[in-house]
């Protein structure tokens, strides 16, 4: 049976685990709008390959957002229902006929429902790795999928090193900083964190990542518009935001007005064993 060990558990190579800094976490409904028209979608292959792995079309999405995930589930023949903290985001999920339930994962009540795949795109990071590894299994019916996944981006080396300077003259002690200075956006750590949490809630198989590459042109505008949905920027006084916008507009000017985003779709996912 899955197992609740005490204490939170850390993510390697950070200095606190990212479920616990929940008014960032909680932050992204500022304006649901902009971020589900601006934010990334997930490779078709990927929705396909979770759908095929699963041993029906009842989905939990974990962290449903504005239902940019759900939506491509559903259009893939799943049934989808969304947990998520932020009631705005829900809200809007809810007006695109996505059925939303608000709550924090680990507090979520699955009601005795049991679900063929649990998914997370883009917000396990947001849940404690244990506690909600614990949910899930509770959540999956024997066989059943979970499968958390992330888009990481690859930036083109030029454009990587002027956003950084960007960052190091404004905004210097950021995450989005640390970011762009290293080259990498901690989805190693990240990854790793949610298999350790699975392999301590028991109730899986042995957790594998899976990988899809894709790529997405943006123009000045469109990197611009998804700018202020990320990470700290998300909190950002108006007239600071301005002028890092204007910044990191700047380097797509230098770079022709538009460059290439190449992603790559990690999932770390894991087959329920045993009953329930």
């Amino acid at each position: 049976m899955p197992t609740m060990p005490p204490g939170p558990e850390r993510v390697p190579g950070s200095e606190a685990p990212p479920h616990l800094h929940r008014r960032m976490a909680e932050s992204f409904g500022m304006d649901p709008e902009r971020y589900d028209r601006a934010r990334p979608r997930y490779p078709d292959a990927l929705v396909a390959r979770i759908v095929a792995a699963a041993p029906g079309p009842a989905v939990l999405d974990v962290g449903i957002g504005t239902g940019i995930a759900a939506r491509q589930f559903r259009a893939a023949g799943c049934d989808v229902l969304g947990v998520e903290v932020d009631a705005r985001m829900a809200a809007w999920a809810r007006g695109r006929g996505l059925d939303v339930e608000v709550a924090a994962f680990e507090d979520w009540d699955p009601a005795g429902r049991a679900f063929d795949a649990v998914v997370a795109a883009q917000t396990w990071h947001w849940v404690d790795p244990v506690a909600g590894a614990v949910k899930a299994a509770e959540a999956l019916r024997p066989g059943g999928r979970l499968a958390l996944f992330w888009n990481v981006e690859l930036p083109p080396s030029e454009i990587a090193e002027a956003f950084a300077e960007v960052y190091r003259r404004m905004l210097p002690d950021s995450l989005a900083a640390r970011r762009w200075a290293s080259g990498s956006v901690g989805h190693a750590a990240l990854c790793a964190g949610a298999e350790d949490g699975i392999r301590a809630a028991g109730g899986f198989d042995e957790p594998e990542r899976w990988h899809f590459d894709w790529a997405r042109r943006y123009t000045r505008d469109e990197w611009l518009d998804q700018l202020p949905t990320t990470g700290d920027h998300t909190r950002l006084p108006a007239a600071e935001m301005a002028a890092l916008s204007a910044a990191v507009g700047a380097v797509v000017d230098a770079s022709g007005g538009a460059f290439t985003m190449r992603y790559t779709a990690v999932a770390v996912t894991a087959s329920r064993t045993g009953v329930r």
